[in-house]
């Protein structure tokens, strides 16, 4: 721990120098230019970045349309240490990781380890939270554990997705994009005054296409829609504000997004066993055997209210209901013979409710709540092994998992932030949260192919009933405190220094595919320090560092452990693993001059799993298997460089930004990954230019210019040789028994073109 602290302050130091002499540096001569004023609602009342002693990163929206980005996992390549991603076989499921801590498995029970918000709404699943962006006015990327104003399932941090207050104006937005792979994308947005500053009715539509990147090259079913990587989605937003004064103020949101793009195959790494399946020669081919349709139908409400009961006091109301319902078709081995294929279906519904108390005095401020949160989250899912079935003499084999994680959670929450002199203040916060859990498993065998529904294939007929026994029925409750501590020195007006300490946790659950009564796990703990600088020199460049340490304790893992006696040894979900990461994050803004300006971000991590315990059932003697863990979709260093330069002239503005996005090594799967990205990069380029009159708007935008190749998803279900685990050539079969082993890969290049008018 010494070395580590040595080895940061080193960091720290020759940071500060290479700033101090940067600034002196921008302050000699050339045009005058400054840095904007950035405001984030990270601590649930709107301020100033350089005021907010948390690990944030905030994206506007101008910097979202001058980048061309368009859905959320873009933006990760601005936040350090941050990893979002398209989970597998969908193009809205999102996988999110930031400094090492997240959740891979969506299956309904397992819960995030970070937290996805809608205008303050938390959206409790995964699956169509790969959200695009539709008239947002801000993403929020907060690093580390929330604990405290947040709560559970924040223990890596929270993504907010802020949409805009409407000003009263009629406006009217239309854009309409072409591009690579025969994009075609068109989105409306405005709002209408119904009553002149009282009542505004505000709408966004979006329809989003695209052909595929690849093929399916076969197909088992009849009449598929052979696109592999296609987009087909459609959203709308009904926005109705209401200010009967000055002190009131209502919105009732109405959002849904409909997204019918395939399935997503994978890339068979090596050929098939089994049949015909070669290795494609695109990464964007495969072979399949269920029918290629997936659906994601996301519908959500909410009202929010707020009183200011004075200059200093407000209180806020945010409720909201969402619901999500997925079939979806994941084909594991990728080839057009059964031999495991996964129909799945998806059904989720929350309720949410949150009562906010905000205070500012002379020397302190004030932030409170009460929070409440009730969701079904239900499903199930077929293992079809239909040819190891036929090789046992039977007409398939089918296991069938389905089930529902229901939970209950209700919170209350209070922090404050006090100034303990002109330089020095102080923070400390307190959430306490109970978590109620209901869970049902039913699990199972059928010998035959089995589908979630009749008509899932054409001809199939389901039979009646339950086919499989009900092996769990269960409920838990818990409790935490999470606390949060900090203190703030402001150096003088442009330099803050502070420390912090965190908790967050994430909640405790039922094994979603139990085969037995087991009992739950308990939930996992992250601790977090954090030490940083918030600074802006000579008005034209800012520097913001932070320097963090975090153990990741009660980590949830399918393990053999011991029942009511030591004799009684199972294979179940339990709290065995234990983990570390400290770490470094650089963010940098720096205005050369009016025209020309730089940006920067940098995070290094160094993550290990300390501990995973687990049991050997011929001698019951407990081992640590920690060496066969590794951190996963976290690579050990990513950073990004760009530059934005804008030119004014009599006809018109132009903007040309470009930036280099690198990540580096990482694996896919923490436990005996056989998956692994080598480090790449990503180079993206654009050019906007806007009217003199404002109303027009074109950008072109070019995305991975070098056409990289690199794996964000995948699956593995062979055996290496324990002698040799790196001889690809020793594999063996795994379930369902043949060789598989698939990736799936981020986007290739592509170029657009948008043009935009507004009036």
């Amino acid at each position: 721990m010494n070395t580590l602290t040595l080895r940061h302050s080193s960091i720290a130091l020759a940071i500060s120098t290479a700033l101090t002499s940067t600034a002196a540096l921008a302050g000699g001569g050339g045009e005058k230019a400054e840095l904007e004023r950035i405001e984030v609602t990270a601590r649930k009342s709107v301020e100033n970045l350089q005021e907010v002693p948390v690990a944030v990163t905030s994206i506007g929206e101008t910097e979202l349309l001058e980048n061309g980005i368009s859905v959320m996992t873009e933006v990760q390549q601005f936040s350090p240490n941050t990893t979002l991603q398209a989970s597998r076989g969908t193009n809205s499921t999102i996988t999110a990781f930031i400094r090492g801590v997240g959740q891979q498995d969506p299956l309904w029970g397992y819960e995030p380890g970070v937290g996805i918000y809608i205008d303050d709404v938390y959206v409790a699943r995964p699956q169509g939270a790969v959200l695009d962006l539709l008239d947002v006015q801000q993403i929020e990327v907060l690093r580390g554990p929330q604990g405290t104003l947040y709560g559970k399932n924040t223990i890596g941090g929270a993504i907010k997705y802020v949409t805009k207050e409407m000003t009263g104006d009629m406006t009217f937005d239309v854009e309409g994009t072409v591009g690579s792979y025969n994009q075609r994308d068109l989105k409306i947005t405005g709002q209408l005054p119904l009553v002149d500053d009282t009542l505004y009715l505000g709408y966004g539509f979006a329809t989003l296409n695209r052909d595929g990147f690849g093929e399916f090259l076969t197909s088992a079913q009849p009449d598929q829609d052979r696109e592999n990587y296609n987009k087909d989605l459609t959203a709308a937003r009904v926005t109705l504000e209401y200010r009967p004064s000055d002190d009131l103020f209502f919105r009732l949101a109405w959002d849904k997004t409909d997204d019918e793009s395939n399935s997503k195959g994978g890339y068979r790494l090596l050929p098939s066993l089994l049949t015909d399946a070669p290795v494609p020669d695109s990464v964007y081919d495969s072979y399949t055997s269920l029918p290629t349709w997936n659906k994601v139908e996301l519908e959500g409400y909410s009202l929010t209210a707020r009183w200011y009961l004075n200059n200093n006091t407000s209180l806020k109301y945010i409720g909201a209901q969402r619901d999500s319902y997925s079939p979806t078709n994941i084909d594991f081995d990728n080839t057009s013979v059964r031999i495991f294929d996964v129909p799945a279906i998806y059904d989720d519904e929350q309720t949410t409710h949150e009562l906010q108390l905000n205070h500012e005095g002379d020397n302190y401020k004030l932030v409170s709540g009460l929070y409440y949160f009730d969701g079904e989250s239900c499903g199930q899912f077929q293992a079809i092994l239909e040819v190891l079935g036929q090789s046992l003499g039977a007409p398939g084999l089918t296991r069938e998992v389905s089930g529902c994680n229901n939970s209950t959670s209700k919170a209350a929450y209070i922090q404050g932030s006090v100034d303990l002199s002109e330089q020095w203040s102080m923070t400390l916060g307190a959430r306490y949260t109970r978590d109620s859990k209901e869970a049902v498993v039913n699990n199972g065998l059928v010998f035959d192919t089995v589908y979630p529904e009749s008509g899932w294939i054409p001809g199939y007929v389901r039979p009646e009933g339950q086919l499989v026994p009900t092996v769990l029925d269960d409920d838990k409750d818990w409790s935490r405190f999470t606390p949060r501590v900090g203190v703030e020195y402001q150096y003088n007006n442009d330099i803050m220094f502070f420390a912090s300490y965190a908790q967050g946790f994430k909640s405790g659950t039922f094994n979603p595919r139990a085969s037995t009564a087991e009992p739950a796990a308990n939930p996992e703990i992250v601790d977090s320090f954090e030490l940083g600088m918030k600074s802006e020199w000579n008005n034209n460049l800012r520097a913001n560092v932070t320097l963090f340490t975090l153990d990741h304790e009660d980590r949830q893992y399918i393990s053999v452990l011991p029942g009511d006696t030591s004799a009684d040894l199972n294979q179940r979900l339990g709290n065995i693993g234990k983990s570390s990461a400290n770490g470094v994050e650089l963010e940098l803004n720096y205005v050369a001059t009016d025209a020309l300006s730089f940006d920067a971000s940098l995070g290094y991590i160094d993550a290990d799993f300390e501990e995973v315990l687990d049991t050997d059932p011929e001698t019951g003697e407990v081992f640590d298997k920690s060496d066969r863990f590794s951190i996963s979709n976290t690579p050990d260093l990513t950073f990004n460089l760009g530059a934005t330069y804008r030119l004014y002239s009599e006809h018109g503005d132009w903007v040309i930004n470009g930036n280099y996005y690198h990540r580096g090594d990482y694996v896919l799967f923490e436990e005996d990954s056989l998956l692994s990205q080598d480090s790449y990069g990503l180079l993206n380029l654009s050019v906007n230019w806007y009217s003199p009159d404002g109303q027009w708007r074109v950008g072109l935008h070019a995305k991975n210019l070098t056409d990289e190749e690199y794996m964000i998803g995948g699956y593995q279900f062979v055996t290496p040789d324990p002698t040799d685990p790196s001889d690809v050539s020793k594999y063996t079969p795994g379930l369902g028994g043949d060789n598989t082993l698939i990736g799936y890969y981020g986007d290739p290049r592509t170029v657009s073109l948008t043009v935009g008018y507004r009036f």
